[in-house]
């Protein structure tokens, strides 16, 4: 019986040796580019975009100072047992081709096809210093029945304090600093809001009757240092203070934003815009109180780049 056995599993190992492999003598026709990384001395955003159809590749660039195209060394990925040329890593000349190169890619069988490798200038709008010039509240309960209002915060000196109300922010800048990228493609840095001349902070406190803290609602820039994320997909800036609590607002350029019930806001130059959730209050409707206090909507800091 074990004689069997033994011939039986002679039997199998001696078929399996003898079976072709399937894919042999098979080469591959594929010459296609399917990733490519910037080398040192260029910062990437995001992954490179592979258009097979059209044999293009993009690769988006951050420009700073110092940011030259004339010596790329990008690591090219290709496609199995195929080769490229230039080589993965040589130096080339973008500026040449008017930030673009062209890569040749042979397949295994020695078939190959013309790749366009473009590199995209990226510049982060956040990156360099800006002044605060304003902040501005849209807010109030029932404004389709005209209790919304659209009111600079320092045009209502008698709600906040002599010392250390908002006007305390007027003399601030913020100083945008990169520093990398995530793998979403998403820029990332350092915030550094300056005190200004006087050396102060906005304290938030309404002083009126409740007086009531609302720095809750309008402290959105960290103090000193914090950190933001550039969320492109979201059109976002998240910033996060020192104690991980983090705000949202979006970047907006100069022009007229619409509020809806016929209010807007105008922005000169730039502005960070923060959604805020307030409560209704219909017993304070009209009042400083409800637009500042109880039913903030939107907060507005206007910033210009100097």
């Amino acid at each position: 019986m074990k004689r069997i056995i033994y011939i039986f599993i002679f039997a199998v190992i001696f078929l399996s040796a003898c079976k072709k492999d399937p894919s042999g003598g098979i080469k591959s026709h594929e010459r296609a580019i399917e990733a490519v990384t910037l080398g040192e001395g260029l910062v990437q955003v995001g992954p490179a975009v592979v258009d097979r159809a059209n044999a293009k590749v993009t690769v988006r660039v951050l420009m700073q100072d110092g940011t030259s195209f004339e010596n790329v060394k990008p690591n090219i990925q290709t496609s199995y047992k195929s080769t490229v040329s230039p080589a993965s890593g040589e130096a080339v000349n973008f500026v040449a081709g008017n930030n673009q190169a062209t890569y040749t890619v042979k397949s295994e069988t020695g078939e190959t096809r013309e790749w366009t490798v473009e590199l995209v200038p990226f510049t982060e709008p956040l990156l360099g210093t800006f002044s605060v010039n304003a902040l501005i509240v849209y807010g109030g309960t029932g404004p389709e029945y005209g209790g919304g209002g659209v009111v600079n915060m320092v045009d209502k000196p008698w709600v906040w304090p002599a010392t250390g109300g908002p006007a305390a922010e007027l003399d601030n800048t913020l100083t945008f600093t990169y520093t990398g990228v995530t793998a979403e493609g998403n820029t990332t840095g350092t915030v550094m809001n300056n005190s200004g001349a006087d050396g102060l902070y906005a304290d938030f406190q309404y002083i009126l009757n409740p007086a009531t803290d609302v720095n809750n609602f309008y402290r959105k820039i960290p103090k000193g240092q914090g950190t933001w994320v550039h969320d492109y997909n979201a059109n976002k800036i998240i910033f996060t203070f020192a104690d991980g609590k983090t705000s949202t607002a979006s970047f907006l350029s100069a022009g007229t934003v619409d509020l809806g019930n016929g209010k807007s806001k105008t922005i000169t130059d730039n502005s960070f815009s923060f959604q805020l959730n307030g409560t209704d209050d219909w017993n304070n409707i009209y009042s400083d109180y409800d637009k500042f206090v109880k039913r903030p909507r939107v907060y507005f800091i206007d910033v210009k780049k100097q």
